[in-house]
């Protein structure tokens, strides 16, 4: 999700790549990881950054937006930069040390400074092992980006969509699933659905009749 609609700056996943890059007398080398949607590559020059870029239909490979990322190749910058497409809609170039798309993606799990003993839920979440695990109806309200097309230009673009549902199930997690299976039937696959445990998915339970 990190190169997706709505990516900001510096997280505390960016952060993670920064706290470990080795800073001594001789030079880092940094691959570059590049996506757009569901198109990913992980590159070790920025000539083959612009090559992959260029093979996606949606983005227009100025002479200005080329320079541009190769400014942000050789720069001693070292967050993630976003570059957009058009309104709403961006690409992500992110530098890291990762020699193979599975080194980055398990580089990109690690927290550090947050561990399970200390991190607390934010408030309106409720974590999984707290999901009420009664059989019974279920008032269920979720959040989430679908995948839509706009008419006007034929593209795409992620919006912040509501649903609220009422069903049957054996738990509150059996009720998020149940849910996301009916709508992952009803939408466009690249959309983004939030996790059971996060404030974008809330419950009642209602009781065992209604």
């Amino acid at each position: 999700n990190l190169a997706k609609v709505g990516v900001a700056g510096p997280s505390p996943v960016f952060r993670s790549f920064l706290e470990n890059i080795l800073f001594d007398n001789f030079a880092v080398y940094m691959n570059l990881y590049v996506r757009y949607f569901d198109y990913e590559e992980l590159v070790y020059t920025v000539e083959q950054a612009i090559e992959f870029l260029s093979s996606l239909q949606d983005i227009n490979m100025t002479p200005e937006l080329e320079q541009d990322i190769r400014d942000y190749a050789e720069s001693d910058i070292y967050y993630p930069k976003r570059y957009k497409v058009r309104a709403r809609i961006y690409f992500i170039i992110i530098k890291t040390t990762a020699a193979t798309m599975l080194d980055f993606k398990q580089k990109k799990a690690l927290n550090p400074g947050k561990t399970m003993q200390n991190a607390k839920p934010a408030q309106g979440e409720s974590g999984q092992v707290l999901l009420t695990q009664r059989e019974g109806w279920y008032d269920a309200e979720l959040d989430f980006k679908r995948v839509a097309i706009v008419p006007q230009t034929g593209k795409f673009e992620y919006k912040d969509t509501h649903v609220h549902y009422q069903c049957k199930a054996m738990s509150a997690l059996d009720c998020y699933d149940r849910v996301i299976s009916y709508l992952k039937d009803r939408v466009d696959s690249r959309s983004q659905f939030p996790s059971s445990k996060g404030k974008n998915f809330r419950y009642k339970y209602l009781g065992k009749a209604k």
